[in-house]
């Protein structure tokens, strides 16, 4: 049903109240018109008809009190354009070909040290023929790809020179960041060169399926992987996720998404993992991460009492790879159904070198953030109902 707005029915109030004031005035005798003293206050006699009419009407339809918001501040604005003026020259443009150099997809990189490296995705250059990358002066560079690395999805490509005044861009600390902060993505999704979007750091300690299937089956994964609602598209592969001060924080990898485009959930590997991982790519060609050789599950209410475990935090042991070093350090799996149930019988892990472990995906982070091949760590677990610390001598992921 249709309202009146409140001020314009006051307004008709008032001025309906004006016109009976003014007849009752002229309608005066003249003897009354020439008497000052018995001449009424008009504006008193107006605000008390405007109070009395006011406090009769409902309150739905009381004049509505105008609240001032805290001022609108251009500081953001100001800090965002001096951000993408400041790094924007560094986010390159990858245009992959094909070996009839047919051009097959574009991506996003960025510039890592003073030799020329470019971070970018392994999905964008695994399997190029040729990489030309163009900066957003305007000038071409053609581009060799240095090392590639598919559990994180980071890869390195490289060009014989940069353009004047182009400089690396800073790296952060992954560790700092919090839900809730401010981030920006630039890159060039749909080909749209040079695009920034803002957005909020969603989520942490998400994690990133490996497009390599392991040995024995499964895939391994990413651990600490940041969610953003930064609008992260086809073409924004590789590009940087950065803090409002400038310094990469994530490397966009992935949308979750049923259209192919943004729907408000992207994933950025951490700047941590490149801190690890982009040094030996340029090294070596590849990363060597530490294995031990398990499957793990994590534990329900439900299954903890099925399983007759003390305690539902923990990376549960299902299944030992032989000849691995989980094997040799006499882990015990606790094997599954046909169902894929668990069965009882595993060992609980809850801590390694001393740090709890709540769930498989700790477990899996320690590994790749904290260890190195070679390195012995200790496993403290849960086995038969009993507390023991099992050492174990990390190898090197197959």
């Amino acid at each position: 049903m249709y309202r009146f707005p409140r001020l314009p029915l006051l307004f008709l109030v008032v001025l309906l109240a004006l016109s009976a004031l003014a007849c009752s005035i002229s309608g005066g005798s003249p003897e009354e018109e020439g008497t000052a003293a018995a001449t009424p206050d008009q504006a008193a006699l107006v605000a008390q008809a405007v109070a009395t009419i006011t406090a009769q009407l409902p309150a739905a339809t009381a004049p509505a009190i105008v609240s001032q918001g805290a001022p609108i501040t251009t500081d953001l604005e100001a800090d965002l354009i001096a951000l993408y003026e400041r790094v924007n020259p560094s986010v390159v443009h990858i245009f992959i070909y094909d070996e009839v150099d047919n051009l097959i997809g574009t991506g996003t990189g960025f510039l890592y040290d003073n030799e020329g490296h470019i971070v970018t995705n392994n999905h964008v250059v695994s399997g190029a023929a040729r990489l030309e990358v163009a900066f957003p002066s305007g000038e071409r560079r053609a581009a060799e790809t240095v090392g590639t690395d598919v559990d994180s999805d980071l890869g390195v490509i490289r060009v014989a020179d940069m353009p004047a005044g182009v400089q690396p861009l800073i790296l952060g600390d992954s560790d700092n960041v919090r839900v809730g902060q401010f981030v920006v993505a630039i890159g060039n999704p749909f080909a749209e060169a040079g695009s920034l979007s803002l957005g909020i750091v969603s989520g942490l300690g998400r994690t990133l399926t490996s497009d390599r299937i392991a040995e024995g089956g499964g895939r391994y994964s990413l651990p600490q992987v940041i969610q953003t609602d930064a609008a992260i598209n086809p073409g924004n592969s590789g590009g940087p996720l950065l803090n409002l001060a400038g310094e990469v924080v994530g490397v966009n990898s992935a949308i979750s998404t049923s259209t192919g485009t943004n729907s408000g959930v992207g994933f950025s590997i951490p700047v941590n993992a490149v801190r690890r991982i982009i040094p030996a790519l340029i090294a070596d060609g590849a990363y060597q991460y530490t294995y031990m050789g398990v499957r793990m599950s994590a534990l329900d209410l439900a299954t903890q009492a099925a399983l007759g475990l003390p305690q539902v935090t923990g990376a549960y042991v299902t299944d030992v790879t032989s000849d691995s070093p989980a094997a040799a350090a006499g882990l015990r799996p606790s094997g599954v159904t046909n169902l894929n149930e668990l069965l009882p019988g595993g060992d609980l892990i809850i801590a390694a070198d001393g740090r709890p472990i709540n769930n498989p995906d700790e477990l899996i982070s320690f590994l790749v953030f904290n260890t190195e091949v070679g390195q012995t760590i200790t496993l403290t677990l849960i086995r038969d109902g009993q507390q023991l610390d099992v050492p174990l001598t990390l190898g090197q992921r197959p």
